[in-house]
């Protein structure tokens, strides 16, 4: 268990972990599989005794992916539309662009700022908001704010539970990305109760 702790310290303390953190937000914005939360709030755990890395340039690195990959999305649904590709036409996907459609046209700037923090919700709405031509304007200066406070708030979970385990940075980057997990299923649930209908990623038929 030492020599895990030692390398995930010596890991969390190079250069090119910063790259990794880029690149997965960055693709977390059209591909939800990539697990951008994960990797962000799991290293603000070990930032939170280790000092490394820096919260501050995590954070910063982190709503940089995230708006790029957010706007990259915008771009392939404006060029591409929403039935392009396999992935794209699979049952949950499409309730889920159907969603996005229809609040869009009711809540553009809500939703947007909402759907950063629902994993599958963001791709929809990024997606879809390119489809229906929502003005790319409008939606930058949203997603700047959106991608700022969603680093924010997933560095500020894993600085929270990471500083209770200063021994054991693998325990404490895992608790914080369960806790991490478990508020975003609960943001998605209230959220959805607030709207007082389902949720357009997680819906059942």
């Amino acid at each position: 268990m030492q020599a895990i702790n030692d390398f995930i310290l010596a890991a969390a303390g190079q250069p090119w972990v910063l790259f990794i953190v880029l690149a997965c937000c960055f693709i977390d914005g059209f591909f939800p599989p990539i697990p951008s939360e994960s990797v962000v709030v799991g290293l603000a755990a070990v930032a939170a005794t280790a000092d490394v890395p820096n919260p501050w340039l995590l954070a910063g690195i982190a709503a940089l992916g995230a708006f790029t990959g957010d706007n990259t999305a915008y771009l392939i649904g404006r060029s591409v539309g929403t039935q392009r590709w396999r992935w794209m036409r699979g049952p949950r996907m499409q309730r889920a662009f159907r969603w996005a459609g229809g609040e869009l046209r009711k809540r553009p700037a809500s939703l947007i700022l909402v759907a950063r923090f629902v994993p599958i919700g963001r791709v929809a709405v990024n997606l879809t908001a390119g489809a229906t031509h929502y003005s790319h304007v409008r939606f930058v200066a949203l997603t700047v704010l959106s991608a700022t406070l969603w680093a924010g708030y997933s560095v500020a979970i894993g600085l929270f539970f990471g500083q209770w385990f200063e021994e054991n940075h693998l325990l404490g980057a895992a608790i914080a990305i369960v806790c991490a997990i478990t508020l975003g299923i609960i943001v998605d649930i209230v959220i959805s109760k607030l709207r007082g209908g389902i949720p357009g990623p997680l819906a059942e038929d």
